[in-house]
């Protein structure tokens, strides 16, 4: 079940964190999907600006709809991650993406605020949340690359006043982690402090983690055996997860470690079977051990056996026992392949002229052309997270 991050967020605050892993292929999604299932734990898929020219942006799509159609009980969102402005455009109007994240953190504050104001007005409009940054990690991932000399970390005093002008549903903070598998050197540490004081200006808002994975050790040193050359490869202690938690952040951005898996993986067994050149094998031991790895993961974020408890709420006005997150088919917009799905345990509410059905599948209507909600059922977006308020925003009257 497809749905936005706000639910998702409301529910972990102040107790858990929700891993946001990224996806490039088959066998990254069926491993993702299986792991989060294993432990019972709601996530969020996320796919970049890479991901998305690996292949073709549609076919990740076609299997993150595949997928759920396999996996009904799953409940996750879809994110972009660091999107420029018109990427951030596209996935909106595409109808798919649940969740946005503008990385405009290069530009100066005004200019940050500007453009993160344009993207969440179009993502409120169709009923999407909308992330950004700021402050800088440094490190590189993919097209991001920032060098430690212009990293910097978020400011807590403009924190407030980036949130209030932005718009933005949650808040990506620069505390000390960096992109990629080489985080830390000397004396470098997560800058709880900081966290501390960003989150006494921003009570109760959704604050996010990039740059968290762990790199684990015996991953590295694996991989280095199978003739690999990850010299000084370092990453987040995983359970520093749960202090971040308590200090509002209820995302936390994982993507090297799966890379990290994947190389383990195929080097491992290439090496042990030369003769073989079918990519099958190694695949389907990859999904195993990937699925491992996020529901240990999941462990440490406390995520794990949160599904049934998202699960279990009731949804307002309704008879059964349903989840309260912010449902939306999987091709609101009418997309090819959308669907609404009603069942006893993983339900979306349905469009009036849909059938009550608890098993039926039904197809979405052919996508208009003027905005709307990807929330299957609901007219408007879902109400935004609590705000700081020393001063009122007005707000734009798309969010109405």
């Amino acid at each position: 079940m497809i749905v936005t991050t706000k639910k998702l967020f409301e529910h972990a605050y102040g107790k858990y964190a929700i891993g946001a892993y990224n996806i490039n292929n088959l066998e990254q999604t069926m491993g993702l999907f299986r792991g989060n299932l294993m432990s019972k734990a709601p996530f969020i898929i996320q796919i970049s600006k890479g991901a998305r020219a690996y292949t073709h942006k549609r076919a990740l799509e076609g299997l993150i709809r595949a997928a759920d159609e396999i996996f009904p009980e799953a409940i996750f969102a879809v994110h972009l991650d660091h999107g420029d402005e018109q990427t951030c455009y596209d996935c909106i109007e595409s109808g798919f993406y649940s969740s946005v994240m503008i990385d405009a953190s290069h530009e100066k504050f005004a200019e940050n605020i500007a453009i993160t104001r344009r993207v969440a007005d179009a993502a409120h409009a169709r009923g999407i949340v909308t992330e950004a940054e700021l402050g800088q990690l440094g490190g590189v991932e993919e097209h991001v690359k920032v060098s430690e000399a212009d990293a910097k970390l978020t400011d807590p005093d403009q924190a407030h006043e980036f949130v209030e002008k932005s718009g933005c549903d949650s808040l990506a903070c620069a505390i000390g982690t960096s992109h990629g598998a080489f985080k830390f050197s000397g004396n470098q540490a997560l800058r709880f402090d900081v966290l501390a004081q960003i989150q006494d200006r921003l009570p109760g808002f959704p604050l996010v983690m990039h740059g968290s994975s762990s790199v684990p050790q015996e991953e590295v040193e694996r991989i280095n055996n199978a003739g690999g050359s990850l010299k000084g490869a370092r990453g987040v202690d995983a359970n520093q997860f749960k202090r971040a938690a308590e200090l509002g952040v209820t995302k936390i951005n994982i993507d090297t470690d799966g890379r990290l898996v994947w190389t383990r993986v195929h080097r491992e067994y290439f090496k042990d079977h030369p003769e073989n050149f079918d990519l099958r094998p190694p695949g389907k031991v990859f999904m195993e051990e990937y699925a491992k790895f996020i529901a240990g993961k999941n462990e440490k974020l406390g995520s794990a056996g949160q599904l049934d408890s998202l699960l279990g709420r009731s949804v307002p006005g309704c008879g059964r026992r349903r989840s309260t997150t912010s449902c939306r088919s999987a091709s609101p917009s009418g997309r090819r392949g959308g669907r609404a799905r009603c069942t006893a345990r993983s339900t979306r509410p349905r469009p009036a002229a849909t059938s009550s059905s608890s098993t039926r599948r039904t197809r979405a209507a052919p996508r208009s052309s003027a905005p709307a909600s990807p929330h299957t059922g609901s007219a408007s977006p879902t109400p935004a997270p609590t705000r700081p308020s020393p001063s009122p925003r007005r707000a734009p009257a798309s969010r109405a």
